[in-house]
């Protein structure tokens, strides 16, 4: 019948198949390169990776939630270096402020440009990819006002304010703990919250999802002022793990943010995406970026591989998404019985 739940479920189940395969080649990828440089394979080098690409499990998980919407964010990275050199700025000039206030100021401030680019897309109705890439070069260009192209270095920071990421819990650096944590509250609100289910419903059929009530324009504003609260939060994170501000931090970032989506099946058409798939792409690029210089490939060729590896993630999907469209299709030009 047209509506059994064996049918029914069938999507979730490629779903699935597609997290469970990407999760199979991020293990045997692991293990080959373990088979050339044991030392690869140490716990604690697996844990300096999970480390290491936690910034970019944070940032690929706020822009989902755009892309969830069929839009996307290219000032990610910007709003990132902007935010991390504010609360730089502030904690070279006043390191006696609050090490929890400095935080709290780097995701407001996150979240406020975030809205700024979701108004212009809710509000004017001008494409996101326009807003984004304009507001990019405007975050970058102000970063260099602020600091006319001077850097901040470690000594110029107070002892907290670079410690704090790399404290321990139980085994695990609290910059790890910081990664676990957003996916565990992104995966709750997609989940369990009605706004989290909006998102797939404006980005799936915006016109259904008006009808039920569902405003568009306001559900990808949302999704905007979650992305840039995302990236603030990681512009503190960025500096202190790194422990250096300067005009070009994170420069181009934002391409390995959406291939961590694309990657990890979130489809560019909206609608479509996890919250396990989109830390599955983001970790299969950051054993990437981790296992290569290890092994002797170049930087060129490290970014033609990432480069082949985003076509054929964005070839897979999009033929899904076609296999699923003519299944719907056929079905629904099947009779009731």
């Amino acid at each position: 019948m047209l509506g059994s739940p064996e049918r029914r479920w069938q999507p979730a189940r490629l779903l699935r198949q597609r997290e469970m395969l990407l999760a199979l080649v991020i293990v045997v990828m692991t293990l080959a390169i373990g088979a050339i440089t044991p030392d690869f394979l140490a716990p604690g080098n697996l844990r300096g990776v999970f480390n290491d690409t936690s910034i970019l499990i944070i940032l690929a998980l706020g822009q989902m939630l755009v892309i969830l919407t069929r839009c996307i964010d290219l000032s990610v990275a910007a709003n990132l270096a902007l935010t991390g050199m504010l609360v730089a700025l502030l904690n070279f000039h006043y390191p006696q402020l609050p090490l929890a206030l400095l935080i709290t100021l780097a995701t407001l401030t996150g979240l406020l440009l975030g809205a700024i680019n979701g108004v212009l897309v809710w509000k004017l109705k001008i494409p996101a990819i326009v807003v984004t890439l304009g507001s990019m070069s405007i975050y970058r260009g102000i970063i260099f006002l602020l600091t006319d192209g001077s850097w901040i270095n470690a000594h110029q920071m107070s002892q907290n304010f670079i410690e704090l990421p790399r404290h321990s819990l139980l085994g695990l650096p609290l910059l790890s703990w910081c990664g676990l944590l957003m996916i565990v509250l992104v995966w709750c609100f997609l989940r369990y919250s009605r706004r989290g289910r909006e998102l797939f419903a404006a980005g799936g059929n915006p016109t259904a999802a008006f009808y039920t009530g569902i405003d568009v324009g306001r559900t990808q504003f949302m999704s905007f002022c979650l992305s840039g609260a995302l990236a603030g939060f990681c512009g503190y994170l960025w500096i202190s793990r790194y422990a250096v501000a300067y005009v070009d931090i994170a420069n181009g970032f934002e391409l390995q943010v959406i291939a961590a989506c694309v990657i990890g099946g979130v489809s560019i058409m909206g609608g479509l995406g996890s919250v396990a798939g989109c830390v599955l792409g983001a970790l299969f690029l950051g054993v990437i970026n981790n296992a290569l210089p290890v092994i002797g490939v170049s930087p060129f060729w490290q970014m033609a591989i990432s480069g082949a590896v985003i076509i054929v993630a964005v070839l897979i999907n999009a033929r899904s998404e076609q296999r699923q469209g003519r299944i719907i299709l056929r079905r629904a030009l099947q009779p009731l019985h």
